[in-house]
């Protein structure tokens, strides 16, 4: 299976941003968290501390992750051809004549309810390389569903 990372531009900026408010804002709001919590005295038995240490190393797990993210993604520029790839857009009818329309992404920015799915899914990694008019099966968990691509932008 591919592991590369893709990611859009419009996701690019979010995690920039948000990589961004953690370095300069959150960073801060746990450091004054750490230093009002050791002037409360004894740091084995102070809730405040353990607390304020704890989102500290999840802070700078996820900015190592974003870090990560950004560096080693690759690009997603929206793609207009005839067969389905990462920054395509596929409407697809599902067995029983449901439509559905979705936008293969990477997995850092697959979000169902927005109709993103991961170029790694069942349904995104089947989809890549058809065309409009190929009918497809994809095994989810709850069972072998069948697709007809009606599109691909």
């Amino acid at each position: 299976m591919d592991s590369t990372q893709y990611l859009t531009d419009e996701k690019r900026v979010e995690l920039e941003k948000e990589l961004d408010y953690l370095k300069k804002t959150r960073r801060k709001e746990i450091a004054d968290s750490l230093e009002y919590a050791k002037s409360l005295g004894d740091l084995s038995e102070n809730a405040e501390y353990h607390q304020a240490r704890e989102q500290q190393a999840a802070v700078e797990d996820r900015i190592s992750k974003v870090e990560t993210i950004l560096m080693s993604a690759e690009a997603v520029p929206e793609r207009h051809a005839d067969t389905v790839g990462v920054g395509s857009t596929v409407v697809v009818k599902k067995e029983g004549g449901v439509e559905q329309t979705f936008r293969i992404v990477g997995s850092e920015e697959a979000s169902a309810a927005s109709g993103k799915i991961s170029h790694a899914s069942p349904l995104g990694s089947t989809l890549m390389g058809k065309r409009k008019g190929d009918d497809i099966k994809v095994t989810t968990p709850k069972g072998p569903q069948s697709y007809s691509v009606v599109s691909v932008g």
